[in-house]
Order: structure tokens, then C-alpha cells, then sequence
């Protein structure tokens, strides 16, 4: 129960979402632990996990559920499921009930995010980039069709043409058209190019790219090499390195590994918080590409509108709206998130931001639309600032 209730305080503590909307579930199928199942303190079912069609009917039975309690506006939030299921899921309740998937599109939304902010910075455009994705599981895939969308969306081209300027890399190397190795799914074959040659490595991946944005979700510590980095400064003045794996000790390199490879060129943004680092006299402050940026300002605009379904272009307005949020200050200080410290306020901004595209959409039940979406998502936030109580005297 930690993970549900620790994103829900978020939305809370992030977003102001009142905590009497918020109810967290595990969904438990059981475990194949066989120690689990003989624990007599494991509190979970003690079968092995349920599969196949009896797994599906169970989830289609809490969905149904929850839609009949408290209507089908409500909104659902998968977290944590593997890779087999969690695209599927997604791809077939997203029609049907109000739904998103933060690992796929909560940190796709927080990916682009960073891109976007970088872009501030060099005066680029999303289709100046060559972007190479390492992980290929459902958040690799995220961040490559949401940012395939912005640069379809930027440049005004169609999605198979954006498309190409994303590589991943999986288990097996690079993704291209008839690799030799094979393991190539449907939803990885979008993204599989021409290539003159077989590359079953990362650094050979680099050097026949040239990407640069290196993008790391593997939970392989170390991936991130020194001459990998090299290889990118040397290509590139201002490289986007973003070793996005959490938590720290899984992340594909550290901060000062990445400025002091780079000899202080990198843009660097990591999925777990590193130490500020001085370099050749600078001081670097790393960024932390953190869900906790995106989620909840979505999720307060859903629920303040009532809004009857979420979709991707939501996520891509969510991350136009939080690299917008970055001041001139902060951009200058190398920021590509605001500080953590503002983050009610920029929630408020990317829930107007949302909300706005909701009401495009027709997908909001509030009516009518409100005139001044932040005031209205400020309104709806919750905070712990009670009202003076008088005692029968007249004092405090």
C-alpha cells in the first residue's frame, strides 16, 4: 500500500488535491514467491499470481466497479504494472473510463518537459534533435510517442516522419528494421529505422547516431559510460544526458560523472535527486525529472472539471505548460524544472493548462467553463490554513 498512498499524498502535497477524493488500492493476484506463500506474516493472497483471462476478468471487474460506486467520472490511475500489461491496459479502458498510466505517460510527459525547457535554452526545436531512448519497456515507449507527437505537432509533419528522429535501444541493441536478434513487438517496431548494420551495444549506438539526448530508463547503474558521454560532448555543445532510473543507486549515471565527463557541457536531468556539483569553478544544479511535476496538476484539473476521459495530448500540453513555468532566473541558473519549491503553483498552471484542453475536447462535466481556469483550479486546492476561531471574549 506505500506506492498508492505515496502518490496520492502527492497529489495532495503537489497539486492541493483535496485528500477526502483520494482512496488508494493494491491490487493483489497473488504472489510465485514461494517464500511469500509460507511467510506467516505475508499479509497478501498466498496463490500464485492469476494470469491469462481469469487475470483480465478481474481487472474488468474492478473497473466496472468502481465506475458503478462512484460514477464514470472517476478517475483511475494504474501504477506499477509490468510490461505485459500495462500498455494493454491502458490502450483498452483509455476509451472507456476516465484513465492514464503514470510510468507511460506521466513520465513521457516529465521527459518532454525537460527537452522543451532545453530548447529555451540553445533556441532548437524538438526536430533539431536526434533522440536516443535506452529501455524500451512501457516508460521508453512513452517518452518516444509523446515526444514523436511534439515534434509531429512542432513542425507539422506526420507521425512516422517525427517518428524518425527516435531510436531505442533494448536488450539486444538497437532497434532497427529485420534485426537479426529478432524480439521486435509490434509497439517497438514503430520506431525500428534503417540502419546499415547490426548494433548490439550502446556505444556502438552512440557513435553511428551521433544523438543528441541520451535517455536512460533500465535500472542498469553504470550504462552511462565515460566515453559514451565523451563521445556525445564531442558532437554536441550542450548534450541533454537524463539517466532517468529510480532510485539512485539504479540510475544509468551520476551527476558528477555526467558534468565532469562532459567537461560542464551536458544538460543533465536524473529520475532521483543528486547533490548540487562544482566543476572547473561552477556550480551545477542537476534536475530531477520527477512525475510529481506532471501528475498532479493533470489530475487536479480532471477532477476540479469532472472530466469524463484523459488522453495523450493532455500529457503533451502538461509538459509544454511545466517548461514554460520556468522562469528567466531559473534558465539562467541551467534549471530545466522549476524549483521544487514552487511546485502548487505550477501545478496550478498545468491544471489550467489541461483543463483548457478538456473543455476543447468536450470532455468536461462542469459547466459552463469557468473564465479564469488558474483561479478556479486555485480555488479548488486544498490547504491546511484554518480560519481565525474567536473564543466568547472577542480574543484569539
Amino acid at each position: 500500500m506505500g506506492i498508492p498512498i505515496g502518490k496520492l499524498q502527492l497529489y495532495t502535497a503537489c497539486a492541493g488535491v483535496h485528500p477526502d477524493l483520494l482512496l488508494p488500492i493494491t491490487i493483489d493476484v497473488g504472489t510465485n514467491r514461494e517464500s511469500l506463500q509460507k511467510d506467516p506474516l505475508y499479509t497478501g493472497l498466498r496463490h500464485d499470481r492469476i494470469r491469462g483471462e481469469e487475470y483480465d476478468e478481474f481487472i474488468e471487474e474492478f473497473v466496472v466497479a468502481v465506475k458503478n460506486r462512484w460514477g464514470p467520472c472517476t478517475l483511475i490511475q494504474w501504477e506499477d504494472f509490468g510490461n505485459k500489461n500495462a500498455h494493454r491496459l491502458l490502450m483498452k479502458y483509455k476509451d472507456q473510463a476516465c484513465t492514464f498510466n503514470d510510468d507511460i505517460q506521466g513520465t513521457a510527459s516529465v521527459t518532454l518537459a525537460g527537452i522543451l525547457a532545453s530548447n529555451r535554452l540553445s533556441g532548437k526545436k524538438p526536430s533539431d534533435h536526434t533522440i536516443l531512448i535506452v529501455g524500451a519497456g512501457e516508460a521508453g515507449l512513452g517518452i518516444a510517442n509523446l515526444t514523436a507527437m511534439a515534434i509531429s505537432q512542432e513542425d507539422g509533419i506526420d507521425m512516422e516522419d517525427a517518428r524518425k528522429h527516435i531510436y531505442l535501444v533494448d536488450s539486444r541493441g538497437l532497434i532497427t528494421k529485420d534485426r537479426p536478434s529478432g524480439g521486435i513487438t509490434k509497439l517497438k517496431a514503430e520506431f525500428a529505422h534503417e540502419h546499415p548494420r547490426p548494433v548490439d551495444n550502446l556505444t556502438d549506438a552512440v557513435k553511428d547516431l551521433k544523438p543528441s539526448i541520451l535517455i536512460g530508463v533500465t535500472a542498469m547503474p553504470g550504462i552511462f559510460t565515460q566515453e559514451i558521454v565523451e563521445i556525445m560532448s564531442a558532437n554536441h555543445e550542450n548534450p541533454l544526458i537524463f539517466p532517468l532510473s529510480n532510485p539512485t543507486s539504479q540510475a544509468e549515471c551520476t551527476a558528477e560523472d555526467a558534468y565532469k565527463w562532459s567537461k560542464g557541457k551536458c544538460i543533465f536531468a536524473s529520475g532521483s535527486p543528486f547533490k548540487s556539483v562544482e566543476y572547473n569553478g561552477r556550480l551545477y544544479v542537476p534536475g530531477q525529472g520527477n512525475n510529481a511535476y506532471i501528475f498532479p496538476g493533470v489530475c487536479l484539473a480532471v477532477i476540479a472539471t469532472w472530466a469524463r476521459r484523459v488522453n495523450d495530448k493532455m500529457f503533451l500540453i502538461a509538459a509544454k505548460a511545466l517548461a514554460a513555468a520556468l522562469t528567466e532566473k531559473e534558465l539562467e541558473q541551467g534549471r530545466i524544472y522549476p524549483a521544487l519549491e514552487t511546485i502548487r503553483d505550477v501545478s496550478v498552471k498545468i491544471a489550467a493548462a489541461v483543463a483548457e484542453e478538456i473543455y476543447k475536447e468536450d470532455v468536461a462535466t462542469v459547466m459552463p467553463k469557468p473564465k479564469d481556469l488558474e483561479k478556479f483550479m486555485k480555488d479548488h486546492q486544498f490547504t491546511t490554513k484554518y480560519p481565525v476561531l474567536y473564543g466568547f471574549n472577542g480574543t484569539k
